[in-house]
């Protein structure tokens, strides 16, 4: 019998799925999104926000569609997470080197995102280390705080709105680099108990 092309091997699922497709134009929206924010003015920088929200939601979409309709592939596990990083650490560059982000915001949230996604390669063959609540909130800070620092406020708002807007903005900032150094020691830990525990998973 011959074996579908298309098809992930022993899984038994299509290799182009939606969830699939919808990863692969995350991945597309990067340099997009690159070159609109690259460009300058007003009406660039509004396009470069809205394809940036546009793959953020789609990584909520894609993860769904996957879970939901039993599309999840080999695949997809490597590649959600290496649109979802590119995504995020591009506009961090990219804030820096306009002088919109300082570098060391940059670097730590840099450092912590490849550092845990090594550790969790690492530690694989042991255990599984799950995605945390503090994970997920650190990434919904870093997405509102991104948007935040790529949206033009003075050119939208009157300037007391402008300024209260941006002052918000740093706050997120902030608050996005605390839940990120503690998250990270958070991972780190778990680490260790699951190095002495032995193999198995970790739990919800």
């Amino acid at each position: 019998m011959r074996t579908d092309p298309t098809t992930a091997p022993g899984a038994g699922v299509p290799l182009w799925n939606i969830a699939n497709v919808l990863t692969i134009l995350r991945i597309a929206m990067v340099p997009v999104f690159a070159v609109l924010l690259l460009q300058g003015g007003t009406a660039m920088r509004l396009a470069a926000t809205a394809v940036f929200l546009a793959a953020a939601v789609t990584d909520k979409i894609d993860g769904h569609l996957a879970r939901s309709r039993g599309l999840v592939t080999d695949f997809g596990k490597l590649a959600d997470p290496i649109a979802d990083k590119a995504l995020v650490l591009s506009a961090l560059v990219l804030l820096s080197v306009q002088g919109l982000l300082p570098w060391w915001v940059t670097v730590v949230i840099t450092v912590r995102e490849l550092g845990v996604t090594l550790l969790r390669f690492v530690m694989v063959r042991r255990s599984v280390m799950a995605a945390s609540k503090g994970g997920k909130l650190k990434t919904v800070l870093q997405v509102v705080f991104i948007t935040g620092l790529l949206l033009p406020w003075s050119a939208l708002l009157p300037d007391p709105a402008a300024q209260v807007m941006q002052i918000l903005t740093w706050a997120v900032v902030l608050a996005a680099v605390v839940v990120t150094v503690v998250t990270a020691v958070d991972y780190l830990v778990q680490a260790v108990r699951l190095a002495r525990r032995g193999p198995g998973r970790t739990g919800p």
